[in-house]
């Protein structure tokens, strides 16, 4: 089963997703449009490894079909919420009765997402989730002068554009999700990358330099031997402390 095609590419909220679709080719495509969006995204093909995934490692949210080998979705989502996994989960199913939906639910589910769909009402959902997780209502995240369209990954800086590469927006979008929050090397780095990717926590020092530099503002704070956290500029006292 396809999903349709994202109309256009944008990069969104660059968290880490994890993804757990059986069908090859629909987890192909999913993955594409969500690293296409700008998330970092990590697949498994069956329950089992979806399941182990979810509860070791640490995920923003996850799109999570319910038809899978070896352990089924439901099962999957109950074992994680046991374990005391919060992590929002966005359930896709062919499964279109009201039945199935209310057992996804009761299960711990998020949201709800039938086959076939458009891939841009995923997006739209998801995005939806991580805001609500992060607890903001609006798209739009302000922190001081600083402002972040995750519709549109447009930055400004007192309504003056910031151009920032991909890297730079995953770092600050993550960041800004968790605003106020100390967050370690290690943590940003996991976030950042995939987990294909031979991971170095240095380069994280090298993004925030280049984050620090091109918004010209202290929001990024140190927090000596812990890591840095993202908060607005008169908070830099309490965050050195």
């Amino acid at each position: 089963m396809k999903a349709a095609p994202v109309a256009g590419r944008s990069i969104a909220n660059q968290m880490r997703i994890l993804l757990v679709e059986d069908d090859s080719d629909l987890q192909r495509q999913l993955k594409k449009a969500l690293g296409e969006a700008g998330y970092v995204v990590d697949t498994a093909s069956d329950g089992e490894e979806g399941h182990f995934l979810g509860d070791t490692e640490p995920y923003d949210a996850v799109v999570l079909d319910l038809g899978l080998p070896k352990m089924d979705g439901v099962t999957v989502l109950e074992k994680w919420r046991k374990a005391g996994r919060i992590m929002p989960v966005l359930i896709l199913t062919a499964r279109d009765r009201w039945s199935n939906k209310v057992t996804g639910f009761d299960a711990g589910a998020d949201d709800y997402l039938a086959k076939p769909f458009y891939t841009e009402e995923l997006l739209a959902r998801l995005r939806a989730l991580l805001r609500r997780a992060a607890g903001l209502a609006s798209p739009d995240i302000e922190i001081g002068p600083l402002r972040i369209d995750t519709r549109t990954s447009r930055v400004t800086v007192s309504g003056n554009p910031i151009k920032l590469t991909s890297a730079e927006y995953r770092l600050l979008a993550y960041f800004a999700h968790h605003k106020g929050q100390v967050l370690s090397r290690t943590d940003l780095t996991e976030h950042m990358y995939d987990q294909d990717f031979d991971r170095d926590s240095n380069t994280i020092e090298v993004f925030v330099g280049r984050l620090r530099k091109k918004l010209g503002i202290e929001v990024i704070h140190t927090v000596r031997g812990l890591g840095y956290r993202l908060d607005a500029p008169d908070a830099a006292g309490e965050a050195a402390k």
